[in-house]
């Protein structure tokens, strides 16, 4: 059976190649049609015939990635904000005297938290987020090292430390903030897969985030639903009638779907909505 593989978030998603009529990037140009489902994202004109279009990300994860891209941008900019708030308050403690109370530890501020744990399969951003840890560790320590500086009477050699570390640390690191902000938003150019039934004429668009590769796989590196459901693998029934199974792949595996089961073509023969079960919109 040869597949290919497409990333959706995390997840790794198989499609048989003779499911598939050909892939386009998502441009945002769809006919919107009312309708409660949000994975579903409207209907696009393919070959003479409305397709409707899925965001599978929606389906599968229960939200689109850009919806978790523009989270990640958020959190990162309020990590952004979180240092420069703890520069200033670095300041105060040196210059006033304040008691200075934030995160000495890099690992334990609310940033270095999450960085520490953070995993992605983005090689692009993998690298970029390599590079925050050496300015953010020197950031970081600069607390203990200048408020010994201040008991000891070295008010002035840490005024001046400071105020070199202010213009090469902290600002390399809240320009890695920025760069890995634009990272995230760039990087995320999400492509529709259409799908057909006959090989001829597109049955539905499936949006995700990339291609990945092509593969071959035999019957048995494909796990059914009825073997994972057998050990107390739990799948609801809107999943059981997605996938068709686990592809095995190494030490990982993909999922592998069956696009039919989310909607059938005969039911866009207008705009005219009229509801149908599970994934069905029209």
């Amino acid at each position: 059976m040869d597949l290919i593989n497409f990333r959706v978030g995390k997840k790794t998603i198989s499609l048989q190649i003779l499911d598939i009529l050909l892939t386009e990037r998502y441009e945002e140009n769809l006919t919107d049609l009312p309708n409660d489902n949000p994975s579903f994202l409207g209907v696009k004109d393919y070959m003479g015939v409305p397709t409707p279009i899925f965001d599978l990300g929606i389906i599968l994860n229960k939200r689109s990635s850009y919806e978790t891209n523009q989270e990640l941008v958020s959190m990162l900019k309020q990590r952004e904000q979180d240092h420069k708030e703890w520069l200033v308050a670095l300041e105060a403690s040196i210059f006033n005297d304040v008691p200075f109370t934030k995160a000495k530890d890099p690992k334990q501020c609310a940033f270095g938290q999450w960085y520490y744990g953070f995993k992605t399969e983005n090689d692009d951003l993998k690298a970029l987020l390599s590079r925050f840890e050496e300015p953010h560790a020197k950031l970081h320590s600069l607390a203990d090292k200048l408020l010994v500086m201040c008991a000891q009477g070295h008010k002035q050699e840490a005024i001046d430390t400071l105020t070199r570390e202010k213009s090469t640390s902290f600002n390399k690191l809240m320009r890695l903030f920025e760069s890995a902000r634009d990272q995230i938003m760039l990087d995320h150019k999400p492509i529709i897969v259409f799908t057909t039934q006959d090989g001829q004429s597109p049955h539905i668009g499936l949006l995700v985030d990339k291609v990945e590769d092509n593969v071959h796989c035999d019957e048995s590196d494909i796990k059914s639903l009825q073997e994972m459901t057998s050990i107390g693998f739990e799948i609801d029934a809107q999943t059981k009638k997605l996938m068709k199974g686990l592809v095995r792949m190494g030490k990982r595996h993909s999922v592998l779907i069956d696009p039919s089961a989310i909607f059938r073509p005969e039911h866009l023969q207008s705009y005219e909505p009229e509801e149908t079960e599970e994934y069905g919109l029209f």
